[in-house]
């Protein structure tokens, strides 16, 4: 398989050498270095403004020497891209016939000039005098036929590299109060250029930075900036040569600026994605659309990518800086506190109640509740919380829960099932020596019964404690612990929720809560619903288990896979709408390390299976906050029917 067949086109943003007023040498160093650049698969390359000249050529811009070495340098550039299969895109000024002299971006391939794109805003305040020399491109739309060749001269251009296309803004057209960039995204541009000459002062890189990371996300687009290299005249200016790359909000590739030798990045955009994230946004998709553009071929298609320069993290909801963790762990505290607050003061509730099982997911919900009656400013008796031991419950878990109780505070009951579950299986003439679906369900059954009569003794909330992973794979018994008044965790991921543990374990518990909390971490993944090696039964009340011999049989990961690669597969097939093998390309990609490909294939055959199978669970869910740009609530971001069949994704894979 083959990245670019599942939509990505390597693209490279370059800030060559300058040789300034020489336009015959600088088409010789972009020459040298497109053939370079071709020869790594790099579909379309991206050079800065005026980069045939230089941006700081001044009144020179209006000799005719330099004018005439400029047309023949374009020439030399046209001539040699026949031996290229890349598209470039370069800036040099252009006299037209009427007497203006136009800030252009030219689109060279295939041996022509493919068109030709002006700036629109000329800057002529502070440092920047454009308006000096160059009129603005705004509302030109002409036919050029002359020793350059045939082409259009004009802003509304889209140009296209096989099915997907670019459109051309300049410089100061992305930082204008009305971006000529916006409307090319809605004319069909996955792509937006910006070939640009930005001067380096204190902090504007920042600025430039996050203008046109935010500008992808406006437009939901790849956007990709090239600007001037500090060989420009440094006579009042200097310049960095800033090369980024974004896509949708997401920074993908930055340069080390001020190097004097030429500089270049290289990234994959993906177009099919960002064709995805429009037709599902609806301010994108419905807005107005411009009916004056024309499409123009580069006669280039998109070269064969074997293998990904771009990464995709294992972890997608997951930070990879310590620092976003800790900030985004406060935040996602914060959003699920205020809304199990809010439904609080909803229903003039008076006490959370919560089933604290000493695992990873209720442990999280419990420091939930925690921070609510503080939001509140409740009594910490406002927290009832239950523990309920039953044939599958290990010495382990349970000393956890009770910990956890002690190092807060917190009152914990103890309910013991295990009567009641044998009762109930008797009652419904099931043997109780059969370990299967109805033995563990009765169990989780009973469990909730208890939280929500419990709750209507003390008018509570019963705080719901499943995951969003676990929702996703139907981990979670239908009626029972699917069920509660208000799931806190409904939109974490099992990946995220240890790194949210363990932060607070470092930056809010005390020191005798935080060794409860890593000892959660350290726990196996289980659900405890089959008779353990040490069970803790109501007679061994004060047992405890050594730490490294749980006795947790029944864990979850070797049932059903790991939760990495669920939580892998779940972000890339619900947030980027993925086909089953470009996921599996993906995987075998990020886990190259850690699985191989046969194991990659099982568990995302299993996801698959699990997530349609059991969507009804998720079509009946409790309300739950939330968290991030991936939600599997039944009324806001995933809908999709009960009965809905996976056979063709799962046929996709098997072919595999």
């Amino acid at each position: 398989m083959l990245a670019s067949d599942f939509g990505y086109i390597r693209v490279a943003a370059c800030a060559p050498a300058l040789n300034l007023a020489n336009p015959k040498e600088n088409a010789k160093r972009i020459c040298a270095q497109t053939d370079h650049l071709s020869a790594q698969a790099v579909s379309l390359i991206l050079y800065p403004e005026l980069c045939l000249t230089g941006y700081t050529c001044e009144d020179l811009f209006f000799t005719s020497q330099l004018q005439i070495d400029v047309k023949t340098a374009l020439l030399y550039l046209a001539t040699h891209s026949r031996n290229t299969k890349s598209v470039i895109v370069v800036g040099a000024p252009l006299l037209i016939n009427d007497g203006r002299l136009l800030n252009c971006a030219f689109v060279i391939s295939n041996g022509k000039i493919q068109g030709a794109v002006p700036k629109t805003d000329q800057p002529n305040h502070g440092e920047f005098y454009d308006r000096r020399w160059f009129v603005s491109g705004a509302g030109i739309d002409i036919s050029i036929d002359n020793e350059l060749g045939q082409f259009q001269l004009s802003t509304n251009q889209l140009f296209e590299i096989g099915d997907t296309r670019f459109a051309i803004e300049i410089c100061e057209d992305l930082w204008a109060p009305q971006p000529i960039g916006t409307t090319h995204a809605l004319a069909g541009a996955e792509l937006i250029l910006n070939p640009s000459a930005s001067p380096d002062v204190i902090a504007k890189a920042d600025y430039r930075r996050d203008l046109v990371r935010m500008a992808s996300a406006q437009r939901i687009c790849a956007y990709l900036y090239a600007s001037s290299g500090p060989l420009e005249s440094s006579k009042d200016l200097v310049f960095g040569g800033h090369l980024i790359a974004s896509e949708n909000g997401h920074q993908l590739r930055e340069n080390q600026r001020f190097s004097f030798g030429t500089n270049s990045i290289i990234t994959e955009f993906d177009w099919q994605q960002l064709r995805k994230d429009r037709s599902q946004n609806s301010s994108f998709s419905q807005a107005d659309r411009p009916n004056n553009y024309r499409s123009v071929s580069t006669s280039i298609d998109i070269l064969d990518i074997s293998e990904l320069s771009r990464t995709y993290s294992a972890h997608p909801f997951v930070p990879n800086d310590e620092h976003e963790v800790s900030a985004r762990a406060l935040e996602i505290l914060s959003i699920q506190a205020a809304g199990l607050a809010r439904r609080m003061l909803s229903g003039n509730f008076q006490n959370l109640v919560i089933g604290v099982s000493g695992g990873l997911d209720s442990t999280l919900a419990f420091l939930v509740c925690l921070d609510t009656i503080k939001k509140l400013k409740l009594p910490v008796s406002s927290i009832v919380a239950l523990t309920l031991p039953g044939p599958g419950t290990s010495t382990h878990t349970l000393k956890s829960a009770r910990d956890l109780a002690t190092a807060t505070t917190v009152t914990l009951k103890e309910i013991n099932i295990h009567t009641a579950v044998s009762q109930h299986l008797a009652d419904i003439e099931q043997p109780e020596s059969v370990y299967d679906r109805v033995y563990e369900n009765a169990q989780a059954r009973e469990r909730t019964q208890i939280l929500f009569d419990y709750a209507n003794k003390v008018n509570g909330v019963v705080v719901g404690t499943g995951d969003m992973s676990e929702l996703a794979l139907g981990w979670c018994t239908f009626n029972a612990d699917q069920m509660s008044s208000y799931n806190v965790n409904a939109g974490i991921p099992k990946t995220l929720i240890s790194y949210l543990m363990r932060w607070y374990a470092e930056h809010r518990a005390s020191p005798k809560l935080a060794q409860v909390l890593l000892r959660v971490i350290k726990t196996p993944i289980s659900p405890e619903l089959l008779p353990t090696t040490k069970s803790a039964h109501p007679t061994s009340s004060n047992n405890t288990d050594v730490e490294t011999d749980s006795g947790i049989s029944h864990k979850t990961e070797e049932i059903i896979g790991p939760y990495e690669l669920h939580d892998f597969f779940l972000f890339h097939y619900v947030r980027n709408g993925f086909s089953p093998k470009k996921i599996y390309f993906l995987a075998t990609h990020s886990f190259k390390d850690q699985y191989s490909e046969k194991v990659i294939k099982k568990w995302l055959m299993e996801f698959f299976r699990r997530f349609f199978s059991q969507q009804f669970k998720r079509t009946t869910l409790p309300a739950g906050p939330k968290i991030g740009s991936v939600s599997l609530s039944p009324r806001g971001d995933w809908r999709m029917p009960d009965e809905a069949s996976a056979s063709s994704l799962l046929s996709e894979l098997e072919s595999l």
